[in-house]
């Protein structure tokens, strides 16, 4: 990269540039100088307009110190900074009882008013003794006394790119007795009175709401109330379905060449059929398995569905990790090898000890933000789908067509013989949520193409996309699925504005789910692809997830006043004070 004056690169005078003066700047380059750039160094020449080594810590205030760590989690976090609280209360004698929080991210006690000196002042304590950070929620005003407080110890990664901190705090209502009752100083989903002399009761971390670990047991003390179980409680088990393939393997790629030689078919069909970015692995299983740890701990079992392979980072020993291979869900049907995505699709419900309600997922779709099993599923078990502005041909089908755009259109053919209905929109590329049972009706109704499909070892013109549309629109017009609404992001990593969009991403963080799709690689911008990938991934999903095997372990560091600049590693250091935000 050209040097500046004094041996400054013009990488370092952009990190130091404003968000929106860079924005400014990436832009004016898209539109006048890119086009101008032959196309294979468009993507190294955004990548030096929008470094995203640039990105702030997302959702920290000036001053925040944090605690540093390379394994932590949202769920850890927030369990981390109730216990510091109920136990503090408990050791002072100070009678609480946990409810639901204000979201699913906080937890929430309630203490009586007659104990909020004692409760504030050891909360203060708590706060200044370890860098922790206490807030009022709710006064009623200036001079009154606060109704709720908030208390969090913010942790981050030795790069300091990722924030785990307000969001995930504890919340401490001070309630009033009345008579015989306790009055909420605010509403929550469950009641606001309770009487005051009820007795206690234990319940675990998932009475008080959806995100946290199907297994977990941990008891806390709560009012019975607390432990009802509404009616928008999703409570069956939810598991996640990969399929992955590491297309760089040896023994793999002989077997491709010799299915291509028994298929001479493919040379007739388009070239996306078989092209080498179906099958390129650029360590994105790693990170989309970090944002499931990270954003989705309800999940109860992860499936990887692959060619019996298997990245060398995974843990083949985690309890929730089940590795499958082709053979068990093709059995006698189809064709093995196959190198066909719709062709495993197809095969997917026959996983054993799959749950009746799974997502699937490419490994290129991550969450990006914590969510909920509500974004998924309804409470009665319907899926949501989440269809995309991008419309099907409504060409006639064509053996030129690409792959996903002929399994589109037979898939339309399909619903309207079925349905009477013509389908016009695509999907978009989100996990997808799935049941069983609507898919093993469908191999059942449809069995020819079904059939045909997991037949075919590449992709064909007559296949249907069984998992990532046609279930989709087969369940809704079933009565078994209903729209829903997600914020996702999908970019193809050749474009090169795609920089710019990963870049704010980092800013941001406000996306459900994010797509970083390869279509069709030019083979010289390779290089710059892969890079692109490696600067971004490790500063989105920084914590490593119990599910690797290699690289480090340790938790959370002691906390120790140390300044360090952001998003270097910080080797020995314990604890850090975050920048302010460009």
């Amino acid at each position: 990269m050209r040097r500046k004056d004094h041996g400054v690169t013009l990488r370092q005078i952009l990190r130091l540039t404003p968000w929106s003066v860079r924005r400014r700047i990436f832009t004016s380059a898209e539109r006048h100088l890119l086009p101008r750039v032959a196309p294979e160094r468009r993507l190294r020449v955004a990548r030096t307009l929008m470094p995203l080594d640039a990105a702030p810590v997302a959702g920290h205030r000036r001053g925040t110190r944090a605690r540093v760590s390379t394994d932590a989690a949202p769920v850890a976090v927030r369990r981390e900074n109730l216990d510091r609280v109920v136990r503090a209360f408990d050791a002072a004698g100070i009678d609480w009882f946990r409810l639901p929080a204000s979201t699913p991210l906080r937890t929430a006690v309630a203490v009586t008013e007659n104990d909020r000196d004692r409760a504030l002042a050891l909360l203060r304590e708590l706060a200044r003794r370890d860098h922790g950070r206490l807030r009022t929620v709710l006064r009623p005003g200036r001079r009154a006394e606060p109704r709720v407080v908030e208390v969090c110890w913010p942790v981050t990664d030795p790069g300091a790119s990722m924030l785990l901190g307000d969001d995930y705090a504890c919340e401490i209502e001070f309630w009033r007795a009345k008579g015989d009752q306790l009055i909420a100083p605010r509403g929550n989903p469950v009641a606001d009175t309770v009487p005051a002399g009820e007795p206690a009761v234990i319940a675990p971390e998932t009475a008080f709401g959806p995100f946290s670990s199907p297994d977990d047991v941990t008891g806390y003390r709560t009012r019975a109330v607390f432990t009802a179980v509404d009616p928008d409680r999703i409570d069956f088990p939810i598991d996640v379905v990969y399929t992955w393939v590491d297309g760089d393997d040896p023994a793999w790629q002989r077997r491709k060449a010799r299915a291509l030689d028994a298929n001479p078919w493919v040379a007739g069909v388009n070239p996306q059929a078989t092209n080498d970015s179906r099958y390129t692995s650029r360590d994105e299983l790693r990170y989309s398995l970090r944002s499931l740890h990270c954003f989705a701990p309800w999940v109860r079992r992860i499936f990887l569905v692959t060619d019996d392979q298997a990245p060398d980072w995974l843990d083949r020993d985690h309890p929730r990790i089940t590795l499958v291979s082709h053979r068990e869900i093709f059995g006698d049907t189809g064709t093995l090898p196959t190198f066909n995505s719709q062709a495993i699709e197809s095969r997917l419900h026959r996983i054993p000890g799959l749950a009746e309600h799974f997502l699937y997922l490419n490994d290129d779709v991550i969450l990006g933000r914590p969510v909920t099993p509500d974004l998924f599923f309804t409470p009665g078990g319907l899926t949501k789908f989440f269809p995309s502005k991008a419309q099907v041909d409504l060409t006639p089908h064509a053996p030129g067509d690409r792959p996903a755009d002929s399994a589109a259109k037979n898939n339309r053919r399909l619903i309207e013989e079925a349905f009477g209905r013509v389908l016009t929109r695509k999907m978009k590329h989100t996990p997808h949520p799935s049941r069983r049972s609507v898919i093993a009706e469908i191999e059942q109704r449809f069995a020819g193409h079904v059939a045909s499909t997991a037949a075919h070892q590449f992709r064909h013109p007559d296949d249907v996309s069984l998992l990532s549309s046609l279930q989709q629109y087969y369940a809704y017009l079933t009565g078994r699925a209903a729209k829903g609404r997600i914020r996702y992001l999908y970019t193809d990593l050749a474009e090169p504005v795609t920089p710019l969009r990963l870049a704010r991403l980092l800013r941001e963080r406000d996306t459900d789910a994010f797509c970083l799709n390869d279509v069709d690689t030019d083979s010289a911008a390779v290089a710059d692809q892969e890079a692109l990938l490696a600067d971004f991934l490790p500063l989105y999903l920084p914590f490593v997830s119990p599910f690797e095997s290699r690289g480090p372990r340790a938790g959370t560091a002691p906390a120790a006043p140390a300044i360090a600049a952001p998003r270097q590693p910080l080797p020995g250091r314990d604890d850090v004070a975050l920048p302010p935000v460009a």
